[in-house]
């Protein structure tokens, strides 16, 4: 029997603000454990739960990004259980009222666009974390961090449209995306502030209705849940073809094996105890609200790309690539507002400078040569001062050093060779010292040329005008 993959997927997003959803503690990462923690995070007695601000303005940027409807009206939710990571015994988030609603992503696989819904995004606070490591003074028991607990989370919640691992893929890269282009997270995956729960199961082709799914929890990088997907898709065929049941439950996945191990029963709403947060005010979003956040969106991937594609003529290659990112797209349209030409801009952007970017190991936003120094370097090579070949040269230099194109040039002598006279002479020369090549040419060796451009550009040491050498080259060898 063949069968079908059914994939939901729940989000959690880490918002990039400077304090916690209720409190205001620093969510700075990597601080001692428990040093950025107060009553409110801790869950003591007493303590009441402040709503920042801006984790709702992040959570509507999110939802109008998503193509999501913005509730004006949502309540906070208490959702009970008991885990050492969570001092209070609940975790406050949202239930039957969630801020977004009813929102899509279209992706694209194999060249085929398909539209994944969403079910639903809602603010919460994040638990703290158990650390399984020999720590001093505790040996080889566990500990508790709570530098993490009540820091801000959106999850996204995805409809069950997904049906095979490329997909949820191509859905989560899209997402992660998105996410770090709005400015609402910084998209460190290592770190846990983009993660994953896959929820799979798998049905008879041609059947509609859905199998016992299961829930792969916590999954922290983009190959690692295609990984789990596809194990898990094998291991619920392997048990049904042998006549055994996938059984609803939590289970982990080992990056190690490359396979996914029960961990627990998977709990249902009801198992919370969902209710109202009685310390918390339901939330009110005006339609102003909505429209300013609509307002400070920036250009998303999609739509730069369809811009850069229909405007700049930009192949769809090129515009994948310097949509990527957004400070990518930001320089190279600095570069253009700067005067630059969009094709020389972008081979430039894609090539040297992401090439230097990548050796020194750093992001674009840090890169020494800033996008007006780019434009007058490219500005050199359309008007002939420079040849391609020694603008390389200059970029080098640029980067090194905090000196203009134009002064590189002129401080080491690289001016373009374009008098005809000059080029003829050394010409002359490199014929007339390598005569049985021009007679291989002559005889039909057409390859020989490609010997003779290296040692005229060599003479001129790199100075010469490629297309004047080519001219004049061809002339002569032709006699």
């Amino acid at each position: 029997m063949n069968y079908q993959a059914v994939i939901g997927l729940e989000v959690h997003v880490q918002l990039k603000t400077d304090t916690k959803i209720f409190c205001g503690c620093s969510t700075k990462f990597g601080a001692a454990p428990n040093s950025q923690t107060c009553p409110v995070c801790l869950g003591m007695p007493g303590v009441l739960p402040v709503l920042n601000k801006k984790v709702v303005e992040f959570a509507i940027r999110a939802g109008l990004a998503t193509n999501c409807r913005i509730a004006p009206r949502s309540v906070f939710a208490r959702k009970n259980y008991f885990y050492p990571d969570l001092p209070k015994g609940y975790q406050i988030s949202q239930y039957e009222l969630p801020i977004c609603q009813n929102g899509h992503l279209d992706i694209e696989v194999d060249g085929q666009v398909k539209r994944i819904g969403i079910t639903r995004i809602h603010m919460e606070e994040d638990a703290g974390k158990l650390v399984h490591a020999d720590i001093p003074g505790l040996g080889s028991g566990s500990g508790v961090d709570l530098n993490r607990a009540c820091t801000p989370l959106l999850e996204i919640v995805s409809e069950p449209d997904i049906r095979s691992a490329d997909e949820a893929v191509a859905y989560l890269r899209k997402l992660h995306q998105i996410v770090v282009y709005l400015g609402i997270c910084d998209g460190n995956m290592e770190e846990g502030s983009f993660r994953c729960d896959a929820n799979v199961s798998v049905m008879p082709v041609g059947s509609t209705t859905f199998g016992t799914r299961t829930e792969t929890k916590n999954v922290n990088s983009f190959r690692f849940v295609k990984q789990a997907i596809e194990h898990e898709i094998e291991r619920q065929i392997e048990l049904i073809e042998e006549g055994g049941k996938v059984v609803q439950e939590t289970r982990l996945f080992d990056p190690n094996t490359g396979e996914t191990r029960s961990m627990r029963g998977k709990e249902e709403a009801h198992d919370y105890r969902y209710f109202p947060d009685p310390d918390l005010v339901p939330l009110v979003i005006s339609n102003d609200w909505v429209e300013d956040a609509r307002l400070s969106l920036p250009e998303l991937p999609d739509a730069r790309r369809s811009r850069y594609r229909s405007e700049l003529g930009l192949s769809d290659y090129d515009a994948e690539v310097l949509t990527a990112t957004r400070e990518m797209a930001e320089y190279f349209e600095a570069c253009l507002a700067a005067g630059a030409p969009a094709k020389g801009a972008a081979n430039w952007v894609m090539g040297e400078v992401t090439r230097a970017l990548n050796e020194a190991g750093t992001g674009i936003a840090e890169c020494p040569v800033t996008p007006a120094r780019l434009t007058a370097l490219l500005q050199l090579i359309e008007k002939g001062t420079i040849s391609g070949k020694i603008a390389k040269t200059v970029f080098d230099e640029m980067w090194q050093s905090d000196k203009a194109p134009e002064a590189i040039v002129e401080e080491k002598g690289l001016v373009q060779v374009s008098d005809t006279g000059e080029i003829e002479k050394i010409i002359d020369e490199i014929m007339a010292a390598n005569m049985g090549q021009v007679e291989e040419f002559r005889g039909g060796k057409e390859k020989v040329f490609g010997f003779f451009v290296g040692q005229v550009m060599r003479a001129s040491k790199g100075k010469a005008n490629p297309a004047v050498v080519n001219e004049l080259l061809m002339k002569k060898l032709k006699g």
